[in-house]
Formats: structure tokens, C-alpha cells, sequence
């Protein structure tokens, strides 16, 4: 038992500072510091569920050369110190399932970036969940339509650059068509990456940067594929550095892991495609691993029901590994959203261990069953193995961590 509650703690200690090295607030501090901005004052734009984070980092840094300031972020993920400092206007909205409060906040945006005298320097501050959090829509579309259009997507078992591709063919500040509305104002960008090969094209939807036009998603409905548009012409390059990134986060959850004592392997491949087959498989190479610790990072996919239960890609990925693990003693699994949320809950993802299925079980759950209604947050919470760690100020994809303790 002291085996156990051993490897669970390291593991949560080694997320913790993964979590850190890829703070939204250190990052942007230690970006601005290192490079400042060439002319003060500055007006900072953040969009994304770190948009607190990364607002707090460029204050930190640049203090009264925050001119003034406009948040756009998830519910619940901006804290009080922004509150309460006049220069910011914060506007929540929703995620993953956008709200009027996400169209009001796109034109919200556009007249406050209009509001700007045409000399101040810009500093845009983009993390995932742009895409969501902000919209404002082509003509003749309107809330039910983008609300059905993310529905699909988020039962699609698409991934986030396809998804994204689909959300700029209907909006007008994606794709690159928010720099359309800069005139000749100076502009900059710092982003915290969450696509994987951090394209500043991709990150948000790419409001700032337009990528180079790509095929579409296959089978589309009808009803969406009509109303796509094609990207802009011609987008003037705007300065965009990455400061924080899922590579960053594996460096660091390796760093922490080696102090701990353990072997480390980090795992260069991206983790994508189905999460429940993609848990079975890494539970069973760690099965036939030595001892150690492995990193993964990624993002894999959930194909939902048509009445899902509780959970998101990360449960669902760690209790299927837990159904492999089952009955093997001091092998432990980690999956989880480095945002704080996996899919529509508020948990992060799991930790499962080779007794999770029987502590679930033992509470009247069925694994399988739970599996094939999308319902690994319920079976997680009766076992014990969910991870909560609440808003982490950053979001740079999933973080998967696999150790095998000494015999």
C-alpha cells in the first residue's frame, strides 16, 4: 500500500511542475522581460482560457506600460487581481459549446480594437480555447448555427487542426481575418500553444495569422459544408513568438521525474486518434516496460454517444488503460488536460492504478459499460482516481504520464 500512495503522489508532484514550467503568467513575464516591447504604452488583448495568466505576466513585466486592457476567457478562469485593476475590461464566456455571450464578446472586440488610437502598439495574448470563447460569425449565420456546427464537431472524433479548419470557414476574425481589422495600428503576439506543432496559423483558430488554404474534413453535412468561405486573400505578417508549449511541459514533468529518482523516457510522438484504443495500448507496453517513468503529450479523440454521460478524452483514455492494468500491482497511469478541464467537466483527467476497476466495481460501476456511454467520470470518481486541479492558467495540450515501480 505505501508502494502505492508513493507512486500516485510522485506523479502528482511531477504534474504539478509541468503545470508550472508552463505557466501563462511566468511565460509571458519572462518573454517580456527578455524582449520588450519597442514602444510603451501598450494596449494587451487576451483571448483563451489562459488569458488571466498571461495578462497577469505582461503586467507583471510592463506594469503602468499597460495602457488598457481586454480579457476574453472562460468562465471562471479570471481571479481577482484583474478584477480589480481598472485598465482591464474582462468579458467570461463559454466553453466548449459557444453562447451569445461568446458573439457579443467577437463584436465586443472588434469595436474596442476600433476604440484604439491608430499609433498605440498592440499586444495580443492568444491560449487555446480562442476558438470557442469568441466568435463573430459571417453574415445571415447566428447562434444556433454555430452552436449546432461545435456540437458536431465535438462528436466528430476530429482533431484540433481539422476542427479549427471548419470554425474559419465561418467566422470573420478566424483565419486570419482579425488582422484584417488592425488597419495600421503596430501589432504583436505572444501565444501558449495548443495544436501540435505549435502554428501560430492554428493556435485560436489563427485570428492573427491566415494559414495556407487546406482540404476540408471529409463527410461533412450538408448543412455545414455550404456555408464555409474561403480564407482572405492576402494578411499582413504580424511578430508572434510561442512562449510556452506541450514540449516545454514534458521537459519539465522529466526534469521533476529524474530529481524523484526514476529512469525517464520521454516519448517524442504526438499521441492522437482514439483515446479508449490509445489508453488499452499504452497500459499494455507498460505492462511489458521496465521500471521507470515514460512522458507522452498529445491529444487524443472521443466518438460520443448520442447521450453521453460524464467525461472527457483524458477519462475515458485512463480508465480504458486502467481495464489493462487491472490486477497488476505498482504500474500507474496519468492522463490529463494541462488547462484543468478534460472535455465539458470540470475535472482534468484520471489516475488510474491495477486497482481501480475493482474500486470501482466494488461501488456498482462497470467499466465497459461506462466506456461505451462516455461515462469514465462517474466510474473515476468511484474509485478515486479523478484528477481536479481546477483553472491551471495554461493549456497546452494533454499531458500522459506512465511509471512502473521497482519490484
Amino acid at each position: 500500500m505505501s508502494d502505492r500512495n508513493q507512486g500516485r503522489r510522485d506523479l502528482l508532484d511531477v504534474i504539478h511542475a509541468a503545470l508550472a514550467a508552463v505557466d501563462g503568467r511566468r511565460a509571458v513575464r519572462a518573454a517580456l522581460e527578455s524582449e520588450p516591447p519597442q514602444r510603451l504604452p501598450v494596449v494587451t488583448i487576451a483571448i483563451g482560457k489562459a488569458a488571466d495568466s498571461m495578462s497577469l505576466g505582461a503586467r507583471d513585466a510592463l506594469g503602468d506600460g499597460v495602457f488598457r486592457a481586454l480579457v476574453i476567457t472562460k468562465d471562471n478562469h479570471c481571479g481577482p487581481e484583474l478584477r480589480a485593476d481598472r485598465r482591464y475590461e474582462i468579458w467570461e464566456t463559454a466553453h466548449p459549446v459557444p453562447d451569445q455571450r461568446c458573439l457579443d464578446a467577437g463584436e465586443r472586440l472588434l469595436e474596442f480594437i476600433g476604440e484604439i488610437p491608430g499609433d498605440t502598439p498592440l499586444l495580443f495574448l492568444i491560449s487555446g480555447g480562442a476558438s470557442s470563447l469568441v466568435e463573430a460569425l459571417e453574415p445571415g449565420l447566428d447562434l444556433a448555427f454555430l452552436a449546432r456546427t461545435n456540437a458536431w464537431l465535438l462528436a466528430s472524433g476530429l482533431d484540433i487542426t481539422a476542427m479549427n479548419r471548419v470554425r474559419k470557414g465561418l467566422s470573420r476574425i478566424k483565419g486570419g481575418r482579425l488582422a484584417t481589422y488592425l488597419g495600421d495600428r503596430p501589432a504583436s503576439a505572444l501565444m501558449v500553444s495548443d495544436v501540435p506543432g505549435d502554428d501560430p496559423a492554428v493556435i485560436g483558430s489563427g485570428a492573427l495569422v491566415a494559414s495556407t488554404p487546406g482540404q476540408m474534413p471529409e463527410n461533412l453535412p450538408e448543412w455545414l459544408s455550404q456555408q464555409l468561405r474561403s480564407p482572405p486573400d492576402r494578411v499582413a505578417p504580424i511578430p508572434v513568438r510561442i512562449v510556452a508549449c506541450l514540449e516545454d511541459a514534458k521537459q519539465a514533468a522529466a526534469s521533476r521525474s529524474r530529481e524523484l529518482g526514476y529512469t525517464v523516457t520521454v516519448d517524442s510522438r504526438f499521441l492522437g486518434g482514439d483515446a479508449v484504443r490509445t489508453g488499452k495500448e499504452l497500459a499494455a507496453r507498460l505492462l511489458e516496460a521496465p521500471a521507470g517513468l515514460t512522458i507522452y503529450g498529445g491529444e487524443t479523440t472521443v466518438h460520443l454517444p448520442v447521450n453521453p454521460g460524464r467525461g472527457g478524452r483524458n477519462q475515458a483514455l485512463a480508465l480504458a488503460a486502467a481495464t489493462v492494468l487491472e490486477g497488476h500491482e505498482d504500474v500507474f497511469l496519468a492522463a490529463l488536460g494541462t488547462d484543468g478541464t478534460d472535455g465539458p467537466t470540470e475535472d482534468a483527467g484520471g489516475l488510474v492504478d491495477g486497482g481501480t476497476v475493482s474500486r470501482g466495481e466494488s461501488q456498482g460501476h462497470d467499466a465497459t459499460d461506462c466506456l461505451r456511454r462516455a461515462d469514465s467520470g462517474h466510474f473515476l470518481e468511484a474509485s478515486g482516481d479523478l484528477i481536479t486541479t481546477g483553472p491551471t492558467g495554461t493549456n497546452v495540450m494533454d499531458l500522459l504520464l506512465a511509471l512502473k515501480l521497482e519490484p
